[in-house]
């Protein structure tokens, strides 16, 4: 009796650029061929390409932010067999395009970001092996619901949680909080899951949106300069967030800066640079701020554009930075 073949799950692979395109002095590699160079991935499920871009990711910016999860959400709006989405990207902005797209995509299919340490014509390049686990883990049936994800080195990582901690080890993202799962030979295994909302459970809708709110971020430093923040203050900003100093403590000179920029209207954020550890208690500058407790400057940067971007209710912007 001839049986028919199970269909393989759908994977798109969308290309961004990065180390994991790269060959030192040569161009970066076109999409289809670094997906190309993986044959084992017609292994796992229907592989099909799409080239995003083709840069850096320190080149990446809010607009192709906006541009990919649209692009994302119109994928999944067309192609109910889509099983998953996986992402090549530059690492040194891949945690805040990871944390972006898990506020804004809108399904609850896998969407993993991946990347490299290693160009690809390294001894030993991670890519590829990190590129199979992404894959793995995109048609993993525990992998729905789990929000947008990073997958590097065998570890899945939560966006809202991940944190680039070296600039040349293959190990460099960690969470604070601890990994979701691993990647082992035998198996994918998840351990946890955020309880943060995410995805489908965020209110945050680009359909009407073509520019993000214009948000800043500014580090404190002892003897800091207020004028700094006037500078900042003088450019027509939605927003401000501060990278203070562990648990929200701040210079005497950022205090003065903000406490001139909140006179002028000017919505503020503060967040540690530490990163472990939350802003407890919620210090009184004598000023209006929203704090982000455990978020590092960079994702509080994206939350705030969101936030701004749904809802001028600044009595609501405090629970969104508690929520997601």
């Amino acid at each position: 009796m001839n049986r028919s073949p199970i269909a393989k799950p759908k994977v798109l692979i969308i290309t961004t650029g990065g180390t994991i395109a790269s060959v030192n002095g040569k161009p970066m590699i076109d999409g289809p061929a670094l997906v190309g160079a993986l044959p084992e991935l017609g292994n796992m499920a229907q592989i099909e390409v799409e080239e995003f871009s083709k840069i850096g990711s320190s080149k990446m910016t809010p607009a192709h932010w906006l541009r990919l999860s649209k692009r994302i959400n119109q994928l999944f709006r067309a192609d109910e067999g889509l099983t998953g989405v996986a992402i090549t990207h530059g690492t040194d902005t891949l945690e805040e395009t990871a944390y972006f797209l898990n506020l804004t995509v809108k399904v609850d299919k896998p969407v993993l970001l991946v990347g490299a340490m290693r160009s690809a014509n390294e001894i030993s390049a991670d890519g590829p092996a990190n590129l199979l686990n992404a894959v793995r883990v995109a048609v993993h049936q525990e992998a729905v619901g789990k929000g947008v994800m990073v997958v590097l080195d065998e570890r899945i990582s939560g966006a809202r949680e991940v944190w680039k901690t070296h600039n040349r080890g293959v190990a460099t993202f960690s969470s604070p909080s601890s990994f979701l799962g691993v990647v082992d030979p035998d198996k994918v295994r998840f351990y946890r899951q955020s309880l943060h909302a995410h995805t489908v459970d965020t209110p945050f809708n680009l359909n009407t949106i073509e520019r993000l709110p214009k948000v800043e971020l500014v580090m404190d430093f002892t003897d800091f300069d207020p004028a700094i923040i006037d500078y900042f203050a003088g450019k027509s900003l939605d927003g401000l967030v501060v990278g203070s100093f562990a648990g929200g403590r701040m210079s005497a000179g950022m205090i003065k800066g903000l406490r001139r920029a909140a006179s002028a209207g000017i919505p503020l954020c503060v967040a540690s640079q530490v990163p472990e550890g939350r802003i407890i208690g919620y210090p009184d500058y004598g000023f209006p701020v929203v704090f982000a407790p455990d978020l590092s400057p960079r994702k509080a940067r994206i939350l705030l554009m969101l936030t701004l971007s749904q809802t001028k209710d600044d009595e609501r912007w405090q629970a969104y930075f508690e929520r997601y």
